[in-house]
């Protein structure tokens, strides 16, 4: 079973290989990027697809975690978080897939509802969450938390942004860690949401995509992460 690792530089989240101590506590939580900021300990979650040529796509999210940032005002206009996980994906059954991309991120909505299972054709104002695992969010390439959104709306962010070089030995900047073989992870810590302009409530939640590609099939698998509170 291989465990890929990102090649190249990597600027916007740490890539990491399998293995991250999941934390059990709610309450205060200091850290260089968040003084005082309330710690939430998200669930995470696991997803298991069967594609039409028997390909299985298992999907894992755990070590879930937000520093959320007590705001100011009220209601509050400003949010900061600060959000890590681990994501990993495994391709078992009748398949003849030899890797994969994976795609993290976050969708951010301000007075939507996030509760069901998933974004069918990328987050608005009139979310569709019941075909989610079928659906890649549309991110529209943001990489990156720092948001402006009004009632109703909402937009969705990719955390990783890997520097590699191109076909031509020019540096190119991807939002996917590409693994090979039967098993990939990536993992991010401490990467920001910085929301500004809502000012009623804001909510965030995780998503991991996965695209595997086989002789027969493309297919996208994401899975969502609980959603959570910005305040």
């Amino acid at each position: 079973m291989n465990t890929n690792r990102a090649n190249g530089r990597r600027w916007g989240a740490r890539i990491a290989g399998i293995g991250a101590v999941a934390a059990t506590a709610l309450g205060l939580f200091s850290t260089g990027a968040a003084d005082a900021a309330t710690f939430v300990a998200l669930p995470g979650g696991e997803l298991s697809k069967t594609l039409s040529d028997g390909t299985v796509v298992h999907v894992r999210l755990d070590g879930e975690s937000a520093n959320i940032d007590p705001s100011l005002g009220a209601p509050p206009v400003h949010r900061n978080a600060w959000v890590s996980g681990n994501a990993h994906v495994e391709l078992s059954g009748d398949t003849t897939a030899v890797g994969g991309s994976i795609y993290p991120g976050y969708t951010v909505g301000c007075q939507v509802d996030m509760s069901g299972g998933g974004v069918d054709g990328g987050p608005s104002a009139s979310m569709d969450w019941t075909d989610g695992e079928n659906a890649k969010p549309d991110a529209g390439g943001n990489v990156g938390g720092n948001l402006t959104l009004g009632p109703g709306q909402a937009k969705s962010f990719y955390v990783l942004d890997i520097e590699e070089k191109g076909d031509f030995g020019q540096d190119v900047h991807k939002s996917r860690n590409k693994f090979q073989g039967d098993s990939g992870s990536v993992a991010w810590s401490d990467e920001t949401i910085g929301l500004t302009g809502c000012g009623g409530s804001a909510q965030a939640r995780a998503f991991v995509s996965v695209e595997v590609e086989t002789d027969n099939v493309i297919s996208w698998v994401t899975l969502w992460g609980k959603p959570f509170s910005l305040g």
